[in-house]
């Protein structure tokens, strides 16, 4: 009996003793990097790291030409923007490569000259272009197509709010726009024509339309346009016949006729 009790205190001597010295953690849980290292099978883990075992916690823990990322070795890049590259090489897919090897590695109006793209010029200088052809924008055209062309201008009418005649800021610029086009074209004489939509009486939209040719020859004539005569035609000039506002306000308009 004796001798059983003293194996019992014994073996809870060593117990005590393991359990003070700290027994190791299963793989891959750890606590110190030793325990990674010692492990069986680590896989090349040899770091702990938050209480896991990593192949790496910083660069130094990789061998040459690799960098630590994730926790995991990695070949380190060549590169990671085109600045990081030198003799006329790119970065792609962390690589230094060069830019093209033939012109249909670059984009349209572009070659490639000397490994780089480049743009594509058709010319530089006239003397580049054939007879009659011209260089503009790096392009050979015939001068024929350089030469300014003159915008036709219009004289176009103005449009008023439902059973109004004053001018609105818009119309004040249509106007002024008119006036400069008559002066260009020469006009001498014109005639300001006043419309309505088709609601009210024939008597009523008759002296509306009125109104609104008079309000627009005041304006003409302090921005100075003279000889101007107006007639008014009330409803009996439609442009739109549908029974809707975006047809009335085609109606409500002044137009103008240079004689």
């Amino acid at each position: 009996m004796a001798r059983v009790k003293g194996a019992l205190v014994l073996v809870v001597v060593i117990v005590c003793i393991a359990a003070l010295a700290g027994c190791a953690p299963k793989f891959p849980i750890c606590k110190t990097d030793d325990h990674c290292k010692n492990a069986e099978n680590n896989q090349g883990k040899i770091v702990c790291i938050n209480g896991q075992c990593q192949e790496c916690g910083k660069d130094e823990d990789c061998g040459a030409g690799k960098v630590c990322k994730a926790n995991r070795c990695e070949i380190k890049p060549e590169c990671l923007a085109d600045v990081d590259c030198k003799g006329g090489l790119v970065c792609r897919n962390q690589k230094c490569v060069p830019e093209c090897t033939q012109n249909t590695d670059c984009g349209a109006n572009m070659k490639c000259d000397n490994s780089r793209c480049i743009p594509a010029f058709e010319c530089m200088t006239d003397t580049d272009c054939k007879e009659g052809n011209a260089c503009s924008a790096n392009k050979c055209v015939a001068k024929a197509d350089l030469a300014p062309k003159v915008k036709e201008c219009q004289v176009v009418s103005i449009n008023f709010e439902f059973n109004k005649y004053e001018i609105t800021t818009e119309s004040k610029t249509i106007l002024e726009k008119n006036a400069d086009c008559m002066k260009q074209k020469g006009v001498k004489n014109l005639v300001i024509e006043g419309n309505c939509d088709e609601r009210g009486t024939t008597e009523y939209n008759l002296n509306l339309g009125h109104n609104r040719a008079e309000a627009a020859k005041r304006f003409m004539q302090k921005i100075g346009v003279k000889d101007i005569k107006t007639i008014s035609y009330g409803k009996e000039k439609p442009v739109c016949r549908e029974s809707t506002e975006d047809c009335w306000l085609k109606n409500r308009r002044d137009d103008f006729v240079a004689k």
